[in-house]
């Protein structure tokens, strides 16, 4: 089966990848995803800023209803997910959260992980950032 991420420049490049952001050399700022100009002082220049890849679930909600697009649903149909804000230290992530309900939690440890978003026509599958319970962190899954 073939994969391929569904924007390289979300990432580093490594195997597992880690998401990348960036930082401003002026006030040290961190965005995801990167962009060209700081949001909070606009004076420094933004460099890649590799990310953490365990963090904790900030907030959370339950994804009930297909996004608009450029979201395209699994061939099987759409599936309720959860969704959530991970706080990675310097940045807050919004992600889609890999876990069922029990699990999710304000403050659960996560691990960055990657999920299918979508197939391709050619039968690629797409893979997205998500994050899932830190089973490392001590915590039970």
């Amino acid at each position: 089966m073939t994969t391929r991420l569904i924007d390289d420049g979300l990432f580093d490049g490594a195997d597992p990848p880690r998401l990348v952001g960036a930082r401003c050399s002026g006030c040290g700022t961190v965005v995801f995803p990167r962009q060209d100009s700081c949001p909070k002082c606009s004076d420094g220049t933004m460099s890649a800023h590799p990310l953490p890849v365990r963090g904790r679930v900030w907030s959370w909600t339950l994804q009930a209803f297909p996004p608009k697009p450029p979201y395209r649903p699994p061939a099987d149909g759409y599936r309720p997910y959860h969704v959530g804000y991970v706080d990675l230290g310097d940045v807050l992530v919004e992600a889609r959260l890999e876990m069922s309900r029990p699990e999710v939690r304000i403050g659960l440890p996560v691990r960055l992980t990657t999920v299918p978003a979508y197939q391709d026509e050619d039968g690629t599958d797409v893979l997205t950032f998500a994050f899932r319970p830190d089973v490392r962190s001590g915590e039970q899954r």
